[in-house]
């Protein structure tokens, strides 16, 4: 695409759509939102950053192996966080039991393992949305 209004408009709401993923991730736990929801925005703007400047602007800015890489450590961080209620003698993603911080309620770092988990699951799902997106573009017709 090479109309320059579309081109700065997206170069400034990029960051902006990411810094609000981030925060809906951040405060899934107290608020709708969450892991989902925030790696689905952050993913989105990815796209929209695809769209405007080309595949090959965006694979400088995650890289298929970044892509892979995240893929497979959200779902790993998401196992090892799961695995500490196990390990404590409790049950998979036992949470306060398993020795997490409760905080106070309302607070940002309350729910014990919830923020952390968001977390694994925001990154998952905003490297498979990227990754299914580049997959289908970059497919070849014939």
């Amino acid at each position: 695409m090479n109309d320059i209004i579309v081109k700065t408009v997206t170069r400034i709401m990029v960051p902006f759509i990411q810094m609000y993923g981030i925060f809906v991730i951040l405060n899934g736990h107290i608020s709708p939102g969450g892991g989902f929801a925030g790696g689905a925005l952050i993913g989105v703007s990815l796209i929209l950053y695809t769209l405007v400047f080309g595949v090959g602007a965006a694979e400088k800015k995650f890289s298929h192996r970044l892509g892979d890489l995240s893929e497979s450590g959200g779902i790993l961080i998401y196992l090892v966080i799961g695995s500490v209620g196990i390990v404590s003698g409790g049950y998979f993603l036992t949470n306060l039991d398993a020795g997490f911080l409760k905080g106070e309620a309302g607070a940002l770092l309350s729910g014990g393992m919830i923020p952390l988990l968001m977390v694994a699951i925001g990154i998952k799902v905003t490297s498979t949305i990227i990754t299914l997106f580049h997959a289908m573009i970059e497919e070849d017709p014939s």
